[in-house]
Parts: C-alpha cells; structure tokens; sequence
C-alpha cells in the first residue's frame, strides 16, 4: 500500500439536532463518545463549500472507524426519508453478536423496516433502522 492509498477514518452523518443524535447513537445503539469540536472558518467554508459554514461534531467509536455526527449552520437540505436503492443514498452498517437481543431491546419509538430482523439468502441477519433524523443504520449479526 502506497502512502496515497485511502483508509477508512470515518463515516459522516449530517444531523438537525446534535445532542439528540448522539443520544440515539450513544444510548440507543451503544457506541462510545471519542470527542465533541465545533470548526468555524474561512478555511472550512471553503473545503465544505458552504458560504458562512460552522459546524458542531461528535466522533463516536465504531469499531475500527469513527462514526462522525455533524450538524451544520447553516442547514442545507432535508433528505429525510431516503431509502437504501435511492441512487446516492448512504446507511451506516453496525455490527452485534445477538442482533435479536439488539433488537428486543430497542425503545419502542425507534423505527425498524421490517418490524424486525431477517435473514437474507446469503445467511447474513440484518435489520434496519432510522435514526432521529430519518438517516438509515444497518445493524447486522456478525
């Protein structure tokens, strides 16, 4: 591996309400709090691209890569709702040993796809979830 080749670092969830998704995440999924920063800036203005941007992050443990939170000011669009075939659309997949376990013991507010998890033709268990602001989290039994 060359020094330009990529690896993971993290995965990047664009949220409305900072705290309350990382309540979700950290309460409800079970991932540890890594960090919480606010960037402002000329510099990040230009690299996000967004005129008058400042944003507030969570980084989260996830196993080997961070799971990154971020809520951004100013908000951009509300993509809630997007399903895993729509062509661009992203989900966040998480791992558990007992998925049903994970799943029984979900807060009963806390929307799954298919009422619970399924097992697929290739023998892997899934289940998916949405999290506060619509966004899609795959949590499969490895």
């Amino acid at each position: 591996m060359s020094d330009a080749t990529p690896t993971a670092h993290h995965y990047g969830i664009t949220v409305s309400d900072l705290d309350e998704s990382l309540a979700f995440y950290r309460d409800v999924i079970g991932l540890d709090v890594l960090s919480e920063f606010e960037v402002a800036g000329e510099a990040f203005e230009d690299a996000t691209a967004v005129g008058g941007a400042s944003a507030s992050f969570a980084h989260l443990d996830a196993g080997g890569a961070r799971l990154e939170l971020v809520a951004y000011d100013p908000a951009g669009e509300d993509v809630r709702g997007r399903m895993v075939n729509d062509t661009g659309g992203t989900h966040v997949g998480l791992s558990v040993p007992d998925l049903d376990a994970f799943h029984e013991g979900l807060p009963d507010d806390v929307e799954t796809l298919a009422g619970g998890p399924r097992t697929t033709a290739s023998g892997t268990t899934i289940l998916f979830v949405r999290g506060p602001d619509g966004e899609l989290v795959e949590i499969l039994e490895a």
